[in-house]
């Protein structure tokens, strides 16, 4: 670990010297080439000159206590000094380790995030409204922008699917652990018994990729169009706005009709087009995560499920990591934090037992 340590070391420095050369700097495109790589590099870079500094002052300090010549005031000093030191080093390396490890290269990209009704009816389709309304209440409570995509809703307020796009910082790298079956048990407000029904909705959450990552062949791809639909009138359109691709090559398709214009609906169509291939590749390309979107979305059958949300005992519970918190309202208005930070956590301590 600590050559790898001074490499990196080796390596911001080499960066340093050559961000300040004068014909670096003329070269526009190299200097900030270099600048980001800098960027990726200091956390490192950072913390691994504070442990050095704390390594070499426990030397000093341990050399201080064995010398002798001090009185029992100055050494009650020393020995908390020392254990001081002791517990920010084992701290450095606990935070050495957690950046060492490789990084996803899509977590700071934005998301599409797809969220489907599942088992249980007109009541799964409105758990899926609840779950949508929790995301972008999630959305706004980090800063990032949402756009609806696709909504298909239902007459009782229900959400049959929904695809929206999160913009921000970071939204790949806390959303990713959502991706999966989502069970809920209450009791229906179309229940007249009281009797507690259980329904589930899928989520899955992709990151955003630009054609240059995921290059579709238009010859590849039948679009048709056609008059959107939705309740009461209200977003029926007079003309073919909607939008449905067709990749034959995969079979995959992806309609859009939430904007009255033809050609943005095609355009968000291929941003879900590309980022459902992506998600292909990546399967492709990693065998022992073979079929990852089944995975992701399942079946939406009530036994399959990551998360149960418990309405009559105010409860969600987090199956992957034994998590279960009775805060259900505040968690349904988007304080999911405490979740995702267990699921960030785990899956660290996974990947480092692994590294």
């Amino acid at each position: 670990m600590y050559d790898k340590l001074d490499f990196i070391l080796e390596k911001y420095e080499e960066l340093s010297g050559r961000a300040s050369d004068p014909d670096v700097i003329a070269n526009q495109p190299e200097w900030q080439k270099i600048v980001k790589e800098m960027g990726e590099l200091e956390p490192v870079v950072r913390e691994y000159s504070a442990y050095k500094t704390d390594k070499g002052a426990l030397a000093d300090t341990e050399g201080m206590l064995s010398d002798g010549g001090l009185d029992d005031e100055e050494k009650e000093l020393f020995k908390a000094e020392l254990s001081e030191l002791k517990d920010r080093i084992a701290a450095g390396e606990e935070a050495l380790r957690i950046l060492l490890l490789p990084k996803d290269p899509n977590d700071d990209k934005n998301v599409i995030l797809e969220i489907r009704a599942g088992t249980g009816g007109e009541e799964a389709s409105l758990f899926g409204g609840d779950l949508l309304r929790m995301y972008m209440r999630y959305a706004e409570r980090r800063g990032w922008k949402t756009e609806m995509l696709d909504l298909n809703a239902t007459e009782l307020g229900g959400v049959k699917e929904a695809i929206v796009m999160i913009r921000g910082r970071g939204a790949y790298s806390r959303l990713k652990y959502e991706s999966g079956v989502h069970r809920v048990q209450r009791v229906p407000e179309t229940e007249t018994s009281g009797r507690i029904h259980t329904s589930a909705a899928t989520v899955a959450v992709l990151p955003e990729v630009e054609d240059v990552e995921v290059h579709v062949d238009p010859n590849d791809v039948r679009v048709d169009v056609f008059r959107s639909s939705g309740n009461g009138g209200q977003s029926v359109n007079t003309t073919d706005s909607a939008v449905r691709l067709t990749h034959i090559p995969t079979g995959i398709v992806v309609s859009c009709q939430d904007e009255k214009s033809q050609i943005k609906n095609k355009d968000k169509a291929f941003k879900v087009l590309r980022a459902r291939l992506y998600d292909l590749m990546l399967q492709e390309q990693n065998k022992e995560q073979a079929d990852a979107r089944k995975s992701m979305v399942g079946s939406g059958d009530r036994s399959e499920r990551i998360r149960t949300y418990n309405f009559p005992q105010g409860r969600v519970s987090d199956h992957r990591i034994g998590m279960t918190l009775y805060k259900l309202p505040a968690f349904m208005d988007g304080d999911i934090d405490e979740v995702v930070d267990g699921l960030i956590t785990n899956d660290r301590a996974e990947r480092m037992q692994a590294f």
